[in-house]
């Protein structure tokens, strides 16, 4: 989903759900035809990771209400069943207008919380299938509550300096990579992809693995 457009028709998701994980015999096989500038960006100044030293991180750029996210979250789940030891995944939300940060903010307080592995796929769902928007304040936090959460520590949560440095620097991380659309990757903050530079997200988690291996030799 490019960041200039915020609505799309069925026929969208339908289309993003195509591909499948590829087995890493079959990313060997590719990594002679990935190329950087085409399914790749080299950064011209690295970024600051989190990862500990001797482990690479991946970073997933994403929107609860984007379609594409959505159709992604099953291709990435699988992907990270199989993620090497020295690889870490973090997700980073991201807010393009302000009226992102809602949902900005509520996946920092779901991993405040340690909610995430529980909640992340029912926020998608509530949105997708359900056709909540929670696109507000008070519209997370009555979802959060019907989930079982405590509606007044999760809104002293969502408002706490905690959760609002976390969405400030994850809004100055997606500017760092110079993200223009997601779901997007950075690899090891030094490098960049996208579905629609590889044509598809499951050819993105191929580039990714073959990144994660320059990263290793890089090191």
């Amino acid at each position: 989903m490019q960041r200039r457009e915020f609505s799309f028709s069925a026929a969208s998701v339908a289309a993003a759900t195509v591909g499948h994980v590829a087995l890493p015999t079959a990313v060997h096989a590719q990594a002679k035809a990935f190329k950087d500038g085409v399914d790749y960006l080299t950064l011209d100044k690295p970024v600051p990771t989190e990862a500990p030293a001797g482990r690479v991180e991946v970073v997933e750029f994403f929107w609860y209400s984007c379609p594409h996210c959505f159709a992604f979250e099953p291709q990435l789940e699988a992907w990270m069943k199989q993620l090497p030891k020295d690889v870490t995944l973090r997700r980073v939300p991201v807010s393009f207008r302000p009226d992102f940060e809602p949902q900005q903010r509520l996946y920092y307080v779901l991993e405040a919380m340690g909610k995430v592995e529980e909640l992340h796929k029912k926020v998608f769902n509530a949105i997708h299938v359900e056709k909540q928007p929670l696109n507000t304040a008070d519209a997370v936090a009555v979802w959060a509550e019907k989930q079982g959460l405590n509606k007044a520590k999760f809104v002293e949560m969502y408002n706490s300096f905690s959760v609002t440095t976390k969405a400030r620097k994850a809004t100055q991380l997606q500017d760092l990579y110079k993200v223009d659309g997601v779901p997007a990757l950075g690899i090891a903050g030094r490098y960049y992809t996208t579905g629609t530079m590889t044509q598809t997200m499951a050819r993105a988690l191929q580039v990714t693995d073959f990144l994660i291996g320059q990263s290793r030799r890089a090191k």
